[in-house]
């Protein structure tokens, strides 16, 4: 029999294997508000517009300048979006003042799940063109990379999207270059990297994508008002309590293992001195393994 500790990690360890997995995937799940969503942003809204002190008229103004505050907090380089994209959104520039004071989240659904699938396809892009190889790549060319791309035009195609980001990957391999990783471990380190960028994107769920909204809207308002998401609002609490309810100890995953980063002093993890931060639980049985 599993202890009580041993079976918390357990469910840990195979949710992290799950979604490890599932970070394979080359399309991104299609994300849709729930109906609580609704509910909390008619709640949010009410609450904003009754309680804050900056008195804030919800119109087609302050509709476009939530469209493009939304546009640049999921895509601040402008690297991922298409001019297409952006014009095909331009019509929600007088329509979103409406849609919020239904409550009707749809549209905001639509933009980050076309962002997911522009992230999907930069990533499948960088993972793909490291598996061929970098010695492919001409080091010895005069360009350029524009570190600052919050005022840059859309991008039009997608040869000039795959040219940015081509930059980008030379400019990250020079980078490791410099820090005298070998060719081999740059690409071992690179692939590492955007193949984990694509597992934290498949992990989004829809609260994740309302939250994301929601600090878009809250901005409107001023830049220190936030929304936090139930899961948020609990790890708020947990690192400002410093405590844990469970196992008594703080999970992240890594690569494919889960690591501990600290164990809440007095906590059950701790009081059994089988564990210690950094270790990698690797399995788990009758006896816990960890390294």
């Amino acid at each position: 029999m599993l202890n009580h500790i041993q079976f918390l990690l357990y469910a840990l360890v195979l949710s992290f294997t799950l979604q490890t997995a599932n970070a394979s995937q080359t399309s991104p799940i299609e994300l849709a508000p729930e109906p609580i969503h609704r509910q909390t942003m008619l709640e949010m809204l009410d609450s904003l517009n009754r309680e804050h002190y900056n008195r804030i008229e919800i119109n087609d103004d302050f509709s476009g300048w939530l469209l493009d505050q939304y546009l640049e907090d999921l895509d601040p380089s402008r690297s991922y979006f298409y001019a297409s994209d952006i014009a095909e959104f331009e019509p929600l520039r007088t329509t979103l003042d409406e849609s919020l004071r239904s409550g009707d989240l749809e549209d905001a659904f639509r933009i980050f799940n076309r962002y997911q699938q522009r992230v999907h396809e930069r990533l499948d892009f960088m993972i793909g063109t490291l598996e061929n190889g970098l010695d492919d790549l001409r080091f010895d060319l005069d360009e350029s990379l524009d570190s600052d791309r919050a005022d840059a035009p859309w991008v039009e195609t997608r040869a000039q999207m795959d040219k940015l980001w081509l930059k980008r990957l030379k400019n990250a391999a020079l980078s490791l270059k410099l820090a005298d990783q070998t060719l081999e471990q740059t690409t071992e380190t690179l692939l590492k990297r955007y193949r984990y960028q694509l597992h934290r994107a498949e992990q989004l769920k829809s609260e994740d994508v309302f939250q994301t909204y929601a600090n878009a809207l809250s901005k409107g308002y001023d830049p220190h008002t936030q929304y936090f998401s139930p899961r948020s609002s609990e790890n708020f609490q947990i690192n400002m309590s410093l405590s844990l309810e469970g196992i008594g100890a703080v999970l992240q995953s890594d690569d494919e293992f889960t690591k501990i980063v600290r164990l809440v002093p007095a906590g059950p993890a701790e009081k059994t001195g089988q564990l210690k931060p950094a270790d990698k639980i690797v399995a788990v049985a009758q006896g816990m393994m960890a390294t």
